[in-house]
């Protein structure tokens, strides 16, 4: 608007001008139309004052709608904030809440640890014991055997047991369950030592290779391996006092070698009996007996 008025002046200006040329000097003349110049340079700089103007409220009105989103950016994340707020509000008054419960299990996991602790203090001590009887033991039966009879005879500890293991040619007659009379010596000193550890059980276990047996009374060698056990636990109870509730006989047959049964030499290791001497097991029972019992953990 203020343009067209400007332009409108403008042209007012030089009607007039023409109008009074005929009528004015030269010198008046020239001042108007300086003051035309001017008003001319004037008007081009308005006019790009006012396309300046234009382009800042354009550049205005942009920075408005940005400042408005922004500021509804801002809004949004707030309000994200605040929701997160709650829920670590509630977070932090589930967990001192927990917290108060689990002083109270942690209480009972360290009593129940001890407890344990305890329990396993006792196994390690009641092993401990049994290693060092069995190495005493077996240290008694060596030296009480002479050199001829350690040929025919094997001492080993496994696990906390003592295996005694005799050659069948030592015990028994060829073929036969009835003990001979040169297994008596060695009998002896093993029902000895059976005898001074009362706290021991013994098994005693009969083994045969694969080569059958068929006679009036043995079937096969299931049989033979239980009657020659039979015949040592019925020798160390009728002949050397040992107390038949210590003493267990049984068979495993040919079903549990040492060696290859494709060699003699691996048939004759196969052909044994094994006295098998453990700790009482009814008192590890007791022990494991008197394991602390787990608790159940109170519901969340």
């Amino acid at each position: 608007m203020k343009m067209k008025q400007l332009k409108n002046g403008l042209a007012l200006f030089l009607l007039g001008t023409f109008a009074l040329t005929s009528c004015v000097s030269k010198k008046q003349f020239t001042n108007l139309e300086t003051d035309y110049k001017q008003l001319k340079t004037k008007s081009v700089e308005l006019a790009k004052s006012y396309q300046d103007a234009k382009v800042q409220l354009a550049e205005s009105k942009a920075n408005v709608k940005s400042l408005e989103d922004r500021l509804s950016e801002a809004r949004k994340n707030n309000d994200e904030l605040k929701a997160s707020y709650s829920a670590l509000q509630r977070s932090l008054d589930n967990s001192i809440l927990q917290n108060t419960q689990g002083s109270v299990n942690i209480s009972k996991l360290v009593d129940e640890i001890n407890a344990s602790n305890k329990f396993i203090k006792q196994l390690v001590e009641a092993k401990d014991k049994s290693d060092s009887l069995n190495m005493v033991l077996t240290n008694n039966l060596t030296r009480s055997l002479t050199r001829e009879e350690m040929q025919e005879v094997d001492i080993q500890v496994l696990k906390g047991v003592v295996y005694i293991s005799l050659a069948d040619n030592m015990l028994y007659k060829s073929g036969s369950y009835e003990i001979n009379s040169r297994a008596g010596e060695t009998l002896s000193k093993i029902a000895k030592i059976i005898k001074d550890y009362k706290d021991y059980d013994v098994l005693v276990e009969g083994n045969t290779d694969t080569d059958p047996i068929s006679r009036t009374n043995i079937r096969n060698n299931w049989d033979l391996s239980t009657l020659r056990a039979s015949s040592v636990v019925q020798e160390l109870q009728n002949k050397y006092g040992v107390d038949p509730k210590r003493l267990t006989a049984a068979g495993r047959g040919e079903y549990n070698p040492i060696a290859s049964n494709d060699t003699a030499l691996g048939k004759q290791r196969n052909r044994r009996t094994q006295i098998i001497i453990t700790p009482k097991l009814d008192e590890f029972m007791d022990l494991i007996d008197q394991a602390p019992e787990a608790t159940e953990e109170p519901a969340q």
